[in-house]
Formats: C-alpha cells, structure tokens, sequence
C-alpha cells in the first residue's frame, strides 16, 4: 500500500496547509519555502537550519487538563492522508499516513500519539528515522533538527487488528465484513499515529482500499475510486473543512451507498447513508428522518456547515461493540443498527442530537475536553427542543422543556458534589449527564437571562466567529458578553460553570435543588442520560 507515492507532497498539496488562517506560514514567503522544500528533500532539516542551531524535543502532550498526554508539542499537523487496507482473510488492515506538519518551535525530537498498532517503518521528508514505544507515544529521534515555521512531512507504515482495540481504550469497530472507526475522546491513536487533540485540526484524504464484495467509505466528500488488480477498490475522500482527530470515520463493509438527495443544487450538503444492505428494510424509515430534521434545523442555525451528512449503522450489534448509540464522526455519524430500527418518537431526538453536532462540535470544535460542554449542552439543548416540539416523552416521562429544566435544575448540586462544575471534568466523569443536561441547564440559564433574541445572536456569533476552528469555554464567555452587551454576563457564566454551587435561575425563584446529603449521592444517577436524550 501507498508504494508508487512521491516522498514529498506537490507544491499544491503544500501550498494547501498555508491558506487556513491562522497558520504559520502564508503568502509568498510560504510558497517559496515550500519550494525549498521540495527540493531539499531528506535533509530539509538541516537545509532549512544551514548548519547546526539549538533544538530542543517537542512536548509529549499539549497539557490537557482531562487528558495531558494527548496531543504533542513542537509542531502542528496541517494535512493528514490516510491509506486503510482491509485484508478479509487475517481482519487485518494495512495502514500508512503521512502527515503534513509545521515545526512551532526548533525541533530536534517529537512525539506521535500512538496505542496497539505495529509500526514497521517511520520516515521524515524521505529519511528513515529512529522511533521508540513509549506507553501511548512514538518518540521519534530526528537525525537533522528542523527550524521552527518549517514544513515537513511525517510517513508512517502500521498494521492494525480492530478486533483488539475496540471502545472505549480503542477506536476500531471490528464487524463480520469489515469495520468502522469511533474514535472519541481518545481512540484516534489506536486507529493512526497523530497529533490526537481536537484543538489541532487539519485537512484529511483518506483512502480506503476493501476487498471485493465490499466497499470502503470515510468522512468527507467522495472524490473516486479505483479497482485493483486483486479484485479490491479504493475509495477516496476528501475533507473540505478541517477536521479533529477524534471525529475521523472509516470503514469497509457490504454496504449500499443511498443518496437522499441526488436532485439538490451543489450548494446544498450531499445527504446520503451508507448502510449494510442485509439491514436496509429495518433502518431505511429511520433515516428518511434525516432531510425534515435537517430542514428544522437550518432554519434555527443556518445554513449547513459541512459538505456532506449521513448516517452509517454499523454492522454489529454486540452489547460491547462500543459503548454509546451514535457517535458524530464527520459527515458520517455512526449508529447502533438495532436503535435505528425504532419509531420515531423513541430515536428523532437522539438523531437531532447527532444532527447538530454537525454545528457544534464538528464545525464548532472544543478547544480542550473541558470545554465538551459546549458542544454536548448544545446538541442536546436542539435534540429536546425537537423532542417537545412534537409532544414526544423524554425518559424521564417530561413533555416540556420548563418541566425538564426544572428537574434539572433540582439534580444540580447533587451532580456538582459528585461530577463536578459543568466545565471542569476529568477523565472518569467526562460523560456524565453534567456535561449533557447540565449544559443545556447553562445555556437555558443564560437565554433566560438575556432573552431569546440575544441568546439567537450568540449563537449566531459562536457559528460564524468559530466555524472551522475551535471555541474554548473562556472565548465563548467573552463572545457572549460581547453580544449580550450585558457585563454582567461574564460572571453569570463564571458561576454557572465552575461554581460548586447551583446559581439562582432567572425567572424561577422557586425552583429548588435536592441537597447533596449522602444519601442522595447514593441514589443519584448523573450518567443517566448519556446514551440519549
């Protein structure tokens, strides 16, 4: 796999990392840099640094405060391209990435987030470098430093057994004809060697090569495929917005590809569903939902903003196959199959859910996982709207959105004793129903508050401000007070967030909270409504 590719990328595919704002490099300067580059080949380190100079290795991790040995310092990945090829007969896949990265800093060593994949070769701009397993990191040794705001390009070549690094330590959905990939909070890494934190995200073109009878699909738009001469094709996808390692999806399978909307202007989002075709009778109701809950919300959010949307059952229904009913992967969200096979009024909620994380989460990504809030509040906070628009009973026997926030905010100190402040996790309760209904209470505090019409322009705002980037619980604060043009907005937030204590909510003085005795702890359930709305 990946033997008749150039050791370097073109110019063009360069020149690609240097137009996103907020890059290193940009303008002439970049392109005649990344001339240079291409002509340096193996040695650009030393060619770009024109002799020795201090370097020193970059960070193990980016000082997560919920994973602080996710991600790496010392540079920043711009590009990746990923080849995955499936082997029927071993459930094997074959992988190579090669990363397009920029140096931040005079780099004479760094780290690749990397878990339960053997490596049998690692190169930088051509050169084979020495690498080493260190827990959850390759540690490569680089034999010529590299300057900082330099290119270069990573190569790693990888075999990966999805059946033993399956959720929630793995990002692999091993299946009877194939897999898929579910890769959040931390699996990214088990599935390729990368920068694996959401506040680094880059351009994707995956390949994904599946052997005859099968096909391979991933995020993003379908730019071709190939038939090789065994008998196997490889299909090609190309991310048009940037992407976090942890929303990556990739799978092969005996799939039926169905568009639902061949007819739309190129303008509009591709809607299609990637489904195994034994199990089309019993999910293809559920995801002609998929364009009306679409419509519904465009007209609270505006205009879609990825390229493509689509739904992928995933063809396992194992107890343990993975550990959640749908997972936002980009442009291909993955479903539990049997949940599909419900009504409408059991799974269109939890599908809005999955819907607007298309918005936030996706386009919208967190900074760090503390700010997972953000985006899990806002998803659900559409998701019940949705519910009780339609009269349907959440879980909880509620029909309004007055009814659940009121019992919501009665569970508040008791989540804070043991949960912790909405925008402070930590990796054992990040999860929790305080980062789900707990953020829907912050957002509904805030709208009620302000009002509907300003809470709508933050939204508004946050979309346009942060789209293709990231939002970090402190930058949304100040957008809101911002917008809100209330001063007073900053503290509120302050104490809805990170307070030990559950605030006054305006308008409902006589709402109460359950006191956090020990009793109560005992019988509270704050992970209750992780699966679902």
């Amino acid at each position: 796999m990946g033997q008749n590719r150039p050791d370097h990328p073109t110019l063009e595919e360069l020149a690609l990392t240097v137009r996103r704002p907020g890059r290193l490099a940009a303008g002439s300067a970049a392109i005649a840099l990344l001339s240079t580059a291409l002509i340096a080949g193996p040695s650009l380190g030393a060619q770009a640094g024109g002799g020795n100079f201090p370097a020193t290795p970059g960070s193990p991790g980016v000082g997560d405060v919920v994973y602080p040995n996710l991600g790496n310092g010392g540079y920043q990945a711009d590009r990746y391209e990923l080849d995955l090829k499936y082997d029927a007969a071993t459930r094997l896949v074959a992988g190579h990435v090669k990363i397009l990265a920029t140096t931040t800093q005079n780099l004479s060593a760094f780290n690749l987030d990397s878990f339960g994949l053997d490596i049998t070769e690692l190169r930088v701009n051509g050169s084979t470098e020495l690498f080493r397993q260190e827990g959850e990191e390759l540690v490569v040794s680089l034999e010529w430093p590299i300057r900082t705001a330099t290119k270069f390009v990573i190569d790693v070549s990888y075999t990966a057994d999805p059946r033993k690094i399956k959720p929630p330590a793995g990002g692999w959905v091993a299946t009877p004809d194939g897999f898929a990939t579910a890769p959040q909070p931390a699996g990214a890494h088990t599935i390729f060697p990368g920068n694996d934190h959401p506040s680094d995200k880059a351009d994707y073109v995956i390949r994904v090569t599946a052997p005859q009878g099968t096909i391979g699909v991933a995020s993003g738009k379908h730019v071709g495929d190939q038939v090789n001469a065994d008998g196997s094709t490889t299909s090609t996808y190309q991310t048009l917005n940037p992407m976090a390692t942890e929303l990556v999806q990739a799978s092969v399978g005996d799939y039926t590809i169905i568009r639902r909307n061949p007819d739309a202007p190129a303008t509009d989002p591709v809607l299609r569903d990637v489904v195994p075709t034994a199990r089309i009778p019993k999910v293809d109701a559920a995801l002609k939902l998929t364009a009306g809950q679409l419509d519904w919300l465009t007209q609270r959010l505006g205009a879609f903003p990825l390229e493509a949307y689509g739904i992928l059952p995933a063809n396992n229904d194992a107890a343990d196959a993975f550990d959640f009913t749908g997972l936002e992967t980009q442009t291909l969200t993955l479903y539990k199959p049997n949940y599909l096979a419900q009504t409408e009024d059991k799974i269109g909620s939890h599908m809005m859910h999955e819907l607007a994380h298309s918005y936030f989460g996706n386009s919208l990504t967190p900074a760090s996982w503390s700010d997972l809030w953000f985006n899990e509040g806002h998803a659900d906070y559409y998701g019940l709207i949705y519910r009780y628009e339609r009269g349907w009973p959440d879980t909880r026997g509620y029909t309004t959105m007055v009814d659940r926030m009121k019992f919501t905010y009665s569970q508040g100190d008791l989540w804070r004793k043991s949960s912790g402040p909405v925008a402070k996790p930590n990796a054992q309760n990040l999860f929790d129903n305080q980062r789900y209904t707990g953020g829907v209470l912050v957002l509904y505090a805030l709208a009620e508050k302000i009002g509907q019409d300003k809470f709508h322009q933050i939204e508004q705002a946050a979309l346009s401000t942060h789209r293709n980037s990231t939002i970090s619980t402190e930058q949304y604060i100040t957008l809101a007070t911002t917008v809100s043009g209330d001063a007073g907005v900053r503290p509120f937030l302050e104490d809805w967030l990170y307070g030990t204590k559950t605030p006054p909510m305006p308008n409902h003085p006589d709402w109460t909270v359950v006191a956090p005795t020990a009793k109560a702890l005992r019988t509270a359930n704050v992970q209750s409504d992780r699966l679902g709305n």
